[in-house]
């Protein structure tokens, strides 16, 4: 795809590897609606990235508040041809410790709010000339599961299970689905888990490379799956 005059949404846009795929396709060329609930951040990103950068307060667990910005927002003339959904969380903890609240969170963020916009994008997409793509943004945690993030892992394995399904659905409608499985990333997603990030981790301009090279590939390939890891993970100021 030539990613010039192309139009993307990014989900949680408002920091880490979401504002590095912002500002990766911006360099491209093309406009990024930039969604998050953190309308102040958003606008900072905007502030740097340009009026190409186009910050949406939303909350992707609202299906209501979903549908009506994307009914609003775009048309038959105005369509996203990439949407990358790359909002999610994770809350880790023992089985029995995870809270309900905890639970329903990774769930309402990480599978159905994917759910609630891809569901409208895809319309959309179907109905234009030319290719699309959908890149979903899981975690290695959705290929192997681990002590104490049980959750997180349910919902990362659950957004492999759903691209996968979608790949085959839509490759026919010249639309791609792709999924990445990034390892440790050297972002804010660790500050509750009392993991520190460290020059070991990938860096999110890293990662925004390789999804620049997914999108970038000829229209009749697809890569719907990739797996990222640091080579040495290991935190090198640790004994």
């Amino acid at each position: 795809m030539n990613l010039e005059g192309k139009i993307a949404i990014v989900t949680g846009a408002s920091s880490g590897i979401g504002t590095a795929f912002s500002q990766k396709l911006i360099k491209k060329g093309t406009t990024v609606y930039g969604l998050a609930r953190r309308m102040n951040k958003l606008n900072e990103i905007r502030e740097k990235l340009g009026d190409s950068f186009i910050p949406v307060q939303m909350d992707i667990t609202d299906s209501e508040g979903v549908e009506k910005w994307i009914s609003k927002t775009f048309s038959d003339e105005h369509v996203p041809q990439i949407l990358i959904n790359n909002a999610g969380l994770g809350l880790f903890g023992n089985v029995e410790e995870l809270s309900l609240d905890d639970w329903h969170t990774m769930i309402d963020t990480n599978v159905n709010g994917v759910f609630y916009i891809t569901r409208k994008v895809v319309p959309l997409m179907k109905a234009t000339p030319g290719h699309c793509h959908i890149i979903n943004i899981a975690s290695v945690a959705g290929l192997l599961g681990n002590p104490q993030i049980s959750g997180y892992n349910a919902t990362k394995f659950a957004l492999r299970g759903f691209s996968e399904a979608l790949f085959k659905e839509l490759r026919f409608d010249g639309i791609k689905v792709s999924t990445m499985f990034p390892g440790s990333i050297a972002t804010h997603f660790f500050d509750n888990t009392g993991t520190e990030t460290h020059p070991n981790m990938m860096q999110p301009s890293d990662v925004a490379d390789t999804l620049i090279h997914l999108l970038e590939t000829p229209d009749n390939m697809l890569i719907n799956e990739v797996t990222m890891r640091p080579l040495n993970p290991k935190n090198p100021d640790s004994n």
